[in-house]
């Protein structure tokens, strides 16, 4: 069961980006206000804090958990924006994949830098 809360809200986050990454367009009142770029980052922000969640309580160090956790979320990032090639409307973007990645690295330093009690060390 321990396990199960660590992946699954992992694995509920690449499910939500993968079913957002499926439809032309997604969210229009949100696509069309909020800059894409900004989108991809906070999501892959998201599975990046929440892989190294689940890393760290895997027993990994910080260090280990955070370079797996941000290539982890590049290499999901990849499968997106070749995923989204499929997709009538969609494109795959290299500038998207950076994004992707960026966020993936940053979510996983801010999920990393929490000190709160009960929290993973």
């Amino acid at each position: 069961m321990r396990r199960a809360t660590l992946w699954l809200p992992p694995a509920a986050c690449m499910l939500l980006i993968f079913y957002f990454s499926s439809q032309s367009r997604p969210m229009p009142f949100v696509t069309e206000h909020v800059w894409d770029k900004l989108l991809h980052f906070a999501e892959y922000a998201a599975l990046g804090a929440l892989l190294f969640r689940a890393l760290r309580g895997e027993g990994l160090s910080r260090a280990l958990a955070f370079m797996a956790a941000a290539v982890a979320a590049a290499a999901y990032g990849a499968t997106d924006e070749w995923h989204q090639s499929f997709v009538l409307l969609r494109d795959a973007s290299v500038h998207d994949w950076l994004t992707d990645l960026l966020g993936g690295a940053a979510g996983a330093v801010f999920c990393g830098t929490l000190r709160t009690p009960g929290a993973l060390r």
